[in-house]
């Protein structure tokens, strides 16, 4: 989705206005089959409690979204989004071959990833160790654990300059509640084989409003861009499922839209904006082929993970401040003031 930025930095918004996106591509638009990376080993007993889910592989294991949930989360991309939300910029820890979320207690086994947030994440994380962690975020009451995979350009790792994560209020804005503590989502297909496979993965250049599923080639003067949405709506149950994704769902009926009774708890719409300082060909991703790792992975299966460790009271109330209350918030998680 591409904002216009001017609305970022606008004061308290009693009724807060519609800022519209730009212009999508043809081939955004009529992405017809989504993906979230999944595992297929089941998630142990700790997931209910807030531990680890069993450790499984990338390799194999996408699976497709509905049609009511792919149209859903397009439909969640390309509407206007309302003044409500609260932000955290959290620069990169990092990068390792760990993923605590699909291959827990494996570490150096997955394809290599950028860390976001919490300073301790690796391998073993758990619930409790990322409570106990520093965090690179702004504000400092955010202590969860961000990743992504690594960019490489012409074999190079590249370092994000810039990691925001949006909270925003799209579904059932007045009813949003915060997300639980130790609830793990991942959202995004890393097996695509095309771009019509995973919509989750958008890049576009900055200045550049067009946006495309693979990379676009950013012309001197810009620099590469991605946002990467997650769902809206949890099952008020479980923290995770064994498919990293079963347990939420994209609300329906796009801004203000309703969640389906089958995930009846709206929650903020998490999503990252992250700033590449490249510009040109030779573009890659850390992703698997063929059941390997490998640093040649298309633009397209680009993917996300997110395991939560916000201060719980801190959370609730920006929850309700900036999203319930329908304002512009900051890092602080007050209103923004013209």
């Amino acid at each position: 989705m591409r904002f216009i930025r001017g609305r970022r930095d606008a004061g308290p918004i009693p009724r807060p206005p519609l800022r519209r996106v730009g212009a999508l591509t043809v081939a955004l638009l009529t992405l017809v089959a989504g993906g979230v990376l999944a595992d297929r080993d089941a998630v142990d007993a700790r997931a209910a409690t807030g531990g680890p889910a069993a450790a499984g592989s990338h390799a194999g294991h996408a699976y497709a979204l509905s049609p009511e949930q792919e149209a859903a989360a397009l439909e969640l991309q390309l509407a206007p989004v309302r003044g409500s939300e609260f932000r955290a910029d959290c620069p990169s820890k990092g990068r390792a071959g760990d993923d605590p979320i699909v291959m827990w207690g494996r570490p150096g086994a997955s394809h290599t990833h950028e860390f976001f947030g919490n300073t301790t994440t690796n391998a073993y994380t758990d619930l409790a160790s990322l409570r106990a962690g520093g965090t690179t975020c702004n504000p400092v009451a955010d202590k969860s654990a961000y990743w992504v995979p690594t960019l490489y350009q012409n074999g190079v790792a590249q370092k994000p300059q810039s990691v925001r994560i949006y909270y925003q209020g799209l579904t059932d804005r007045a009813n949003v509640k915060p997300h639980p503590q130790g609830l793990r989502i991942v959202v995004g297909n890393p097996l695509a084989t095309s771009a019509g496979q995973n919509p989750a993965a958008r890049w576009n250049c900055v200045g550049i409003p067009a946006a495309s599923g693979d990379f676009p080639v950013c012309p001197a003067g810009s620099k590469l861009e991605t946002y990467l949405d997650f769902p809206t709506c949890w099952d008020g149950k479980n923290l995770d499922s064994p498919d990293h994704k079963s347990h939420m769902a994209f609300g329906l009926g796009g801004v203000g839209g309703t969640c389906p009774a089958s995930h009846p708890v709206p929650v903020p719409r998490l999503e990252f904006l992250i700033t590449y300082d490249v510009r040109g060909t030779g573009l890659s991703l850390a992703g698997i082929r063929n059941g390997a790792n490998v640093t040649t992975a298309p633009g397209y299966t680009f993917h996300g993970d997110f395991f939560n460790a916000w201060d719980e009271a801190e959370l609730a109330r920006r929850v309700k401040t900036c999203i319930v209350d329908g304002y512009i918030c900051g890092n602080d998680g007050q209103p923004i003031q013209q």
